[in-house]
């Protein structure tokens, strides 16, 4: 294979002379002009047909908002969007630009609809929105915000110690004194349970702001932390929103871990238990006071604080089945008097309790009031997190996502029996083991780099004292609250458990994503048009399924695990190496992120879409810190998710968080995409290589020592966001984008040369003096090749994309030719099959079939041993008792690392070059 030709790169002095001519100046709209992609003429965009991920559309979710992709050039900023059904009817819509293409046309809008938007596809197109008809609108007034959707009204606080001041419908109050709680305990003894002695904080608000005020949704966002007296800490961010029309309203609740827990040590902040509170007025006699506590699937324990079935007098059975119902009594004159003349006889049951301890079991229990003993109510193996506590008058229902799958939590109500009932939503249940979250092992004399380096060559675990810590590690949790005029039926209540336990969400159809062309036209649908083609996609299906069952298999669940999977099995143990290492937790090692999110875009299954979802949600927040000396940096994969003391940009990778956020417009991820912009800071802090370096180093912030791959990638998948967003800093970030493309690009090696010395100051690399070949295998599989097609499809920048497809075509191509281009080969290389996406790309960029040719023969026959081929049995064993701890399959020879680098090779080479399939 003969080199390619390459234009002469730009020298020191060139380089500095082409950053005179450009300006990079905040606020210089010339810069991106010159930089950025000529604008195409008007694309073609048609209407785009909208569908609901699950069946039965919106259902009992107080609304739901879908970022929707625009070809180049499509729509200017200001266009309007009007929304229809498939009848023609028009549906308010509530539509904002989340990204843009860098010459300002549309790239990505999100679009808000309440209730009202029905169970039926619906029809996006350019157009004036209609107008609803109870518009979301927000006013303040002295330290409240009064959110009002219509039909009910919120207060919001701007300082103390409550969030929710109030919730009203009409003139009727159904909850109030929404806050945070927090119990503390100071110290944990081994195998207990937790002793009593525990302290008790509060939510105190620092900051309320709106974010958006209608007319079809508003969001309000609250920061503050928890407080006792003097002390303050675990920083909360709440976002409440509400949609126009509706009856309820979301929560979106994070939490970040600043506390003490030291390994060894039995004092500390140890979490007994976090939760969301309200009040409940309640105005009903205690007959007409309803209880509902979801159980299995749509079941649900339905009871009055009073009740008048089951007694030795019957008091008729319509008064029966009207409790039963939720139904408002007639009067007690009218029944048998052998019940109304003993009313004051029959307990009035205040208080209901549901744990949920462990991903398969959950008990209910009740008492009459506090002081007085429990009796069991049932029990079962996953609860929906749903409740509900009120009357003929009002009440208030109230759910927790995922439930059971974030263990231990429990849903409270205290004290029904009274004119104020109490619900407390625990995120963290007070009934389980303390949070614990010190560090695992001791150390084992692994004091010493040499030594660290010793255990890493053992377990795979890069240990350092101190660096296991969880300090500024945050979880997001989501819950639903609806006020009720009345007691709800049995069927409108399993529809707003079906609400909780899977959200509505609007979706744009694969083909739409794909004519949009955003992230880098990477992806096709599927297409079993041929037998090779055919045997790919039965793979691809093979391999999500078998992750999705090793879910439940495994029990990967758990407040701080869900979401996450294993990095490697141990077929000896019939078990995946969840106490070994770096071969435990994965924490996005080799972005099997990536792989899930490009197996949803191409497919839209549902199935897919959750799971990827419930990955970004969990390596966005619990594998990276947001707090701290590390925070902006990500921990490499461990036995604890912040275990290990790699702390690297290639776990925090904005690349990983860039497709929920633009496919659903989630504030939230978009929180920590934004704080990613300025973590090249982090290099300042710690040095990656500190364990290996051999010589004295001090960082010097004008001449950081950066890589091209897993350092970069990370860095620039920030900025680029940033940029396609309009973000704060979106004209620092865009400059960084430019400057160090342009300075990658101007290496004697390009992106072969594998590093460089980078300016805090300026966001240049240095640009070498001598050509130097240091490639790694990890570099380009931490979504580097994904941001480059995206960079490459937006930015006219000749110089760089020269160096990217050299990289890409000498990475597979034999050590001769290597050496021929570069001068010397790349040394001893892994991941062939993953990096035969790079062949694929450069193939079609080139126009060249023998690099297509080469694409394939790498997928199929990698030199690599655990790279997947035809000849693997793709097969299942199955695993039980004695073999394994619950019944099951296996198969021993799946490896995280490989699978995501075969699903992602397999999706962006059938796209790219599924004509050129042997």
């Amino acid at each position: 294979m003969p080199p390619i030709p390459r234009r002469s790169l730009l020298k020191a002095a060139a380089v500095a002379g082409a950053a005179a001519q450009f300006s990079w100046a905040l606020g210089a709209q010339d810069a991106q002009a010159a930089q950025a992609a000529p604008r195409a003429e008007a694309a073609d965009a048609d209407p785009v047909t909208l569908d609901w991920l699950e069946d039965g559309g919106l259902g009992e979710a107080p609304g739901s908002t879908v970022g929707v992709p625009w070809p180049k050039g499509a729509y200017d900023k200001d266009q309007t969007f009007a929304l229809t059904d498939s009848d023609g009817k028009a549906v308010p819509v509530q539509s904002w630009p989340i990204g843009y293409w860098p010459d300002g046309s549309l790239k990505w809008t999100a679009h808000a609809v309440g209730p009202g938007a029905g169970s039926g596809r619906l029809t996006l197109d350019a157009g004036s929105p209609a107008a609803p008809e109870k518009k979301v609108t927000v006013g303040r007034s002295g330290g409240t915000l009064t959110v009002s959707t219509g039909v009910i009204t919120a207060r919001i606080g701007t300082s103390g110690s409550t969030l929710v001041k109030s919730v009203t419908r009409g003139t009727t109050e159904i909850a109030k004194d929404g806050r945070l709680v927090l119990l503390r305990q100071p110290e944990i003894e081994d195998g207990d349970q937790g002793a009593e002695k525990y302290e008790r904080f509060e939510s105190v608000v620092a900051k309320a702001e709106v974010e958006q005020d209608g007319p079809v949704r508003a969001v309000v966002r609250i920061d503050g932390k928890h407080r006792k007296g003097s002390r303050s800490w675990l920083p909360f961010s709440v976002r409440l929103y509400f949609y126009t029309g509706g009856e309820s309203f979301r929560m979106v609740h994070t939490i970040t871990f600043d506390g003490t827990q030291e390994p060894g040590k039995a004092s500390g902040d140890f979490i007994r238990g976090i939760g969301v509170r309200f009040k409940v007025p309640m105005r009903d006699a205690a007959y007409d006071r309803h209880i509902r506590i979801g159980g299995e699937g749509t079941g649900l324990l339905r009871e009055a604080v009073k009740g008048i079935t089951g007694l030795r007098r019957d008091p008729g059975s319509a008064i029966r089945t009207a409790q039963f119902e939720g139904r408002k009594l007639p009067d007690p004159a009218t029944w048998d008097q052998r019940v109304t003349t003993r009313l004051q006889y029959i307990p009035e049951w205040g208080d209901y309790t549901l744990s949920q301890l462990s991903a398969d079991g959950f008990g209910v229990r009740k008492r009459t009031k506090k002081g007085h003993g429990w009796i069991s109510a049932g029990g079962g193996r996953r609860a929906s997190g749903f409740g509900y506590v009120g009357g003929a008058s009002g009440g208030f229902s109230f759910g927790l996502r995922d439930f059971w799958e974030k263990f231990p939590a429990q849903l409270d109500i205290r004290d029904a029996q009274t004119d104020e009932a109490e619900v407390t939503l625990w995120l963290w249940s007070p009934e389980s083991q303390p949070m614990d979250l010190r560090f695992y092992h001791d150390g084992m004399g692994q004091d010493t780099y040499p030594e660290q380096l010793e255990g890493l060559n053992i377990t795979y675990e890069d240990y350092e004292p101190g660096f296991g810590t969880p300090y500024g590690i945050a979880r997001t949790s989501e819950l639903l609250f609806w006020a009720h005029e009345s007691t709800p039926s049995a069927e409108a209540m399993a529809k707003q458990v079906a609400a909780v336990r899977t959200p509505a969400q609007l979706a744009a159809p694969p083909g739409h994503l794909i004519k949009a062309g955003v992230f880098g036209r990477l992806f096709s649908e599927p297409d079993r048009s041929t037998a090779a083609k055919a045997k790919i996609e039965d793979h691809l299906d093979f391999l999500f399924t078998y992750y999705r069952d090793q879910v439940e298999m495994r029990r990967w669940y758990g407040f701080w695990d869900y979401g996450d999977i294993m990095h490697t099995y141990d077929p000896s143990r019939h078990q995946w190496c969840y106490d070994v290492g770096g071969y435990a937790w994965d924490n996005s090692e080799l972005s099997p992120d990536l792989w899930l999110w490009f197996a949803y875009m191409r497919s839209g299954r549902a199935d897919i879409f959750r799971f990827a979802e419930a990955m970004t949600r969990h390596t966005g927040e619990v594998d990276v810190y947001h707090l701290g000396q590390w925070a902006g940096l990500g921990t490499r994969h461990g036995v604890q998710h912040y275990a290990d003391s790699a702390k690297q940009q290639r776990i925090a990778n904005t690349t990983y968080r860039r497709y929920y956020y633009f496919l659903t417009g989630d504030e939230r991820v978009g929180d920590l995409m934004h704080a990613n912009v300025d973590s090249d800071e982090t290099f300042l802090v710690l040095d990656p290589i500190r364990k290996i370096r051999t010589e004295p180093y001090e960082p010097d912030r004008n001449a950081l020592s950066i890589g091209f791959g897993t350092d970069w990638s990370g860095l620039v998948s920030a900025w680029l966001t940033e940029w396609e967003r309009r973000g704060p800093k979106w004209e620092k970030a865009r400059a960084r984008v430019l400057s160090t493309m342009e300075t990658i690009a101007a290496q004697p090696n390009g992106f072969v040369q594998g590093s460089a010395l980078y300016d805090l100051d300026t966001g240049r690399f240095a640009v070498a003096d001598a050509p130097v070949v240091g490639v790694s295998h990890l570099s380009a599989m931490f979504g580097l090749v994904e941001l480059n097609a995206e960079l490459l499809d937006q930015i006219d920048m000749p110089e760089f994309k020269e160096a990217w497809l050299d990289y890409c075509r000498y990475f597979n191509a034999t050590k001769a030719e290597q050496k021929a281009r570069y001068g010397s080969d790349f040394g001893s290389l892994l991941l062939f099959q993953g990096h035969s996406r790079q062949d694929a790309y450069a193939a079609v960029e080139l126009g060249d079939d023998a690099l297509a040719a080469r694409a394939w023969r790498q997928f199929y026959n990698s030199a690599d041993t655990w790279d997947y081929k035809e000849s693997t049995d793709w097969s299942t064993k199955k695993v039980e008792g004695p073999v394994g701890l619950v019944a099951g399959s296996e198969a021993s020879w799946v490896s995280t690392n490989t699978t995501a680098l075969y699903g992602l090779a397999a999706i962006q080479n059938l796209a790219l070059i599924g004509n050129k399939m042997p």
